[in-house]
């Protein structure tokens, strides 16, 4: 079954839309003076359709968003510049495993990870325990009712997925980089060195 943003609606809807079903009152009952209350707020609504930060932050490399949609797919643009995601399980690099090489940001082709730092995880996205050095900025995210750390290219400030921490994978940080594939590029030549702008 695949999840769409229509579904998750209607189950909100359909839950928060259930009530205890009584008796009708009387017309005596109705004839007594009644408080009205507004409805009790459901906390994380709001942030389901709240964002994270990365808006609000400068990064190097800066373009308009018709000068991103001149460069970028469609499902590139709708990942990297809309912080969407790709279905799990479809991704170029999700079960790709060269031995070495660098993943680069498929908006401004920054060097992001290296090969060996890929790992296997069964989650349907590519998965990293560690970004190159000052590759990744990472942003907490609110949305969907939840708390996530998410991560973009420190040079352009595209979404790459988020960050989970603490999951038992037997990898040196403990993290898993859970990354879209449409938002990388991969190279065989080590590029970790350069640094694009």
């Amino acid at each position: 079954m695949r999840f769409s943003f229509p579904t998750l609606i209607r189950t909100l809807y359909a839950f928060s839309n259930t009530t205890s079903r009584t008796t009708p009152r009387t017309f005596s009952a109705l004839s007594r003076p009644t408080v009205l209350r507004s409805m009790p707020t459901i906390p994380f609504i709001g942030s389901l359709f709240s964002s994270s930060s990365t808006r609000n932050m400068s990064y190097p490399v800066q373009k308009s968003d018709d000068e991103w949609q001149a460069i970028l797919s469609k499902e590139q643009f709708r990942v990297l510049r809309k912080q969407g995601t790709e279905a799990p399980y479809v991704g170029k690099y999700d079960k790709h495993m060269p031995s070495s090489g660098v993943y680069t940001c498929a908006g401004c082709d920054a060097p992001l990870y290296r090969a060996n730092h890929k790992f296997k995880s069964g989650c349907g996205w590519p998965a990293f325990f560690d970004a190159l050095p000052g590759a990744v900025t990472r942003h907490t995210d609110r949305t969907f009712g939840m708390e996530r750390t998410e991560i973009v290219c420190s040079n352009c400030g595209g979404h790459l997925g988020h960050v989970f921490k603490g999951e038992g994978y037997p990898t040196p940080t403990d993290e898993r980089h859970c990354v879209n594939s449409v938002s990388l590029n991969f190279g065989p030549e080590d590029k970790a060195g350069e640094s694009k702008a």
